[in-house]
């Protein structure tokens, strides 16, 4: 399964933003992947990963996971970033 969602988050997927994802992400009970276009996918429980493919405001990124649940889980994390993370 897979949702791609666009980031809504001035800044991106950086800082506050990321550490909220992540931290959602890592909580989930099936591994989750997080892909930019140009770039490979990396895990969505790594705030390293994550802040390395320099995520922006505004663009589009794709979430996968696989097993049952996968469906919510990544309806649960596309929901995050849809909002603004910032605050």
């Amino acid at each position: 399964m897979q949702r791609t969602v666009t980031v809504a988050s001035r800044v991106g997927l950086h800082a506050r933003p990321a550490a909220v994802f992540v931290k959602a992400a890592s909580a989930a009970s099936l591994p989750v992947t997080i892909a930019k276009e140009g770039k490979d996918p990396v895990s969505a429980r790594s705030i390293l990963a994550v802040l390395g493919l320099d995520v922006r405001g505004g663009e589009d990124v794709v979430l996968e996971a696989e097993g049952d649940g996968a469906d919510e889980i990544l309806e649960r994390l596309a929901d995050l970033l849809t909002e603004d993370l910032e605050g």
